[in-house]
């Protein structure tokens, strides 16, 4: 009988190593597979179709987007076992996914950046990394976790790129734009000495000379954000969302901003720029040679 605290760990290396999935994404899926077995309290090669459905009416409270998030987590673990050779079927096949609909996320005016950027105080080299951070998030449209986990021979000044490794250890070439690359040189000048050489090659350093955390960065954007008056709710996030919204009113074409921001389709990249389907699909008809 398979025992859960053993085989978990297992298919967290898994999904780590023969997966290549971000830290972020296997915590969370190892946290979702855990709790499901809290609650149910069997052994995973018992579990059924109806101990999944039984599971998500005990938590009615979750929203669509959760359960949709818990029972990819769950499919995936089950076809774990099935490629180990411990169960032969799915569970989670046969559990209906929920809608969750598409979520528009929210975009800053380009004054509300430049009013958030310019709220910074460069008087210490915090502020001059603040400043850096917001330049990265903005220009280069980066994910926080990125952003935070930037390395300095990653930078590629002269040719005015920078090497970001994303989702999946995919990697991809971000152009820097000349403010976020002032920034950065400016920021790199003053940047302190990390606590440890293992933070040597890491960008961005909090006050004990670490890596500055996800955490940090989130508080940071919000707190800029209110020095410089802007009450809507954001997060580093709004500078992506934003940077590849600003990127298409300026005329860059859909395929580049999705290669910039490292999506695998194009139609997420519809959906983080509020460029609606048939508008696309309407511009590339009009411009198709065989078409008139």
């Amino acid at each position: 009988m398979l025992v859960p605290e053993q085989i978990i760990p297992e298919y967290g290396s898994y999904l780590r190593i023969e997966r290549a999935m971000s830290d972020n994404t296997v915590s969370s899926y190892l946290s979702d597979v855990r709790h499901f077995f809290e609650a149910v309290e069997c052994s995973p090669e018992a579990v059924t179709s109806d101990d999944i459905v039984s599971y998500f009416s005990s938590r009615k409270r979750i929203s669509g987007r959760t359960q949709a998030r818990i029972l990819s987590a769950l499919r995936s673990f089950f076809n774990y076992l099935i490629l180990e050779g411990y169960i032969t079927d799915n569970p989670g096949d046969n559990v209906d996914a929920p809608k969750t609909g598409r979520t528009l996320p929210g975009v800053l005016s380009e004054e509300e950046v430049d009013a958030i950027i310019s709220s910074v105080s460069l008087s210490d080299w915090k502020g001059l990394r603040d400043r850096a951070l917001l330049e990265v998030l903005y220009g280069c449209g980066l994910r926080v976790s990125e952003a935070v986990g930037l390395k300095i021979s990653e930078i590629y000044f002269k040719e005015g790129f920078v090497r970001i490794v994303g989702k999946g250890n995919k990697q991809r070439l971000v152009p820097l734009g000349e403010m976020a690359s002032e920034a950065l040189q400016t920021y790199l000048q003053a940047r302190p000495e990390p606590a440890d050489d293992r933070y040597s090659d890491y960008v961005f350093l909090n006050a004990r000379g670490g890596v500055l955390s996800r955490i940090s960065a989130f508080n940071m954007v919000k707190d800029r954000a209110l020095s410089a008056g802007v009450t809507a709710k954001i997060s580093p996030h709004s500078f992506r969302h934003s940077f590849a919204t600003h990127l298409l009113m300026h005329g860059a074409d859909l395929r580049s901003v999705q290669e910039m921001l490292g999506h695998e389709s194009i139609l997420t990249t519809e959906i983080y720029t509020h460029i609606d389907l048939n508008t696309w699909q309407a511009a590339i008809l009009k411009n198709h040679p065989r078409n008139r």
